[in-house]
């Protein structure tokens, strides 16, 4: 009776195995939570130094585009500056040839509205044919010099105040003037030195797409060089027989060739012709 007993406190005393599992999966558990943190802890570093390696590249690229930027600012304002030198024109005298222009072309047409109107009052009053035939053709040539007046007051000028002609048409109505001379040439960029008027020029290079060359001008056994010119810029130079400037002008360029004209004042005009002549 007595063992029975003994063995029945025995068994309730005792700790159950179920504990003991549960404690054994608790404590896997727990160190599997450890290495999923763990692992999860060293991917976000990852990511962060990942993304800070990204920005600090992207940084890098924009600072040194900025610094381009900058490089390529300084450059356009130096080019600017070069330019407005250049041309050295005040933004008053600027204004005030604008305005002459615009009053000199006002007076134009206004001579001619006011001619129009004197002729149609007097056709009114002609009876003969032969009359009105004849005030129409006076008509016309009026208005065709008055035409070319107020074509070459829209002409630009140079710095030397004279007329820049773009095109031959425009060298035609400053040859009409009859203030200089003008001697039209193309010049060969592989065809050595060419003559125009009293000078000889050579065609060095040109660049189509700025519209711009470099040439030689060999005058009185002296030669110059002219770099990076640009069309319709007009360049002014002295020979030994002459007070007044040459004026020698490029009006379009291509791979080969520059087309264009030199200008001369009468005088030097007339004291290199009488030179030619004397050589002869």
């Amino acid at each position: 009776m007595s063992e029975f007993l003994h063995s029945t406190d025995a068994s309730t005393s005792g700790t159950p195995r179920w504990v003991g599992l549960a404690v054994v999966v608790l404590g896997g558990v727990s160190l599997l939570g450890l290495g999923v943190g763990w692992s999860a802890l060293n991917q976000a570093k990852g990511i962060e130094q990942s993304t800070l390696a990204s920005v600090k590249q992207s940084n890098d690229a924009l600072s040194q585009r900025l610094a381009k930027e900058d490089e390529i600012n300084q450059q356009l304002q130096s080019d600017l500056k070069v330019v407005t030198n250049k041309l050295n024109l005040t933004k008053e005298e600027l204004l005030a040839a604008r305005k002459q222009d615009k009053n000199a072309t006002s007076a134009v047409d206004q001579k001619v509205t006011s001619l129009a109107t004197s002729v149609k009052a007097e056709l009114a009053t002609k009876a003969n044919a032969d009359d009105v035939n004849k005030l129409n053709g006076d008509v016309t040539g009026v208005k065709t010099d008055l035409d070319a007046t107020k074509n070459s007051i829209q002409m630009a000028r140079s710095e030397m105040g004279t007329l820049i002609a773009r095109n031959h048409d425009e060298i035609d109505q400053l040859r009409r003037m009859g203030q200089r001379d003008y001697f039209e040439f193309t010049v060969q960029r592989k065809g050595g030195a060419t003559k125009v008027g009293s000078i000889q020029i050579e065609l060095k290079d040109t660049n189509t797409k700025k519209n711009r060359y470099t040439i030689n001008v060999l005058a009185d056994d002296n030669s110059f060089e002219k770099k990076d010119r640009s069309v319709n810029e007009p360049i002014f130079f002295y020979t030994g027989g002459t007070r007044a400037a040459l004026e020698l002008v490029v009006n379009k360029v291509t791979k080969s060739t520059a087309t264009g004209y030199l200008s001369i004042p009468k005088a030097a005009g007339a004291t290199s012709a009488s030179t030619a002549t004397s050589g002869q």
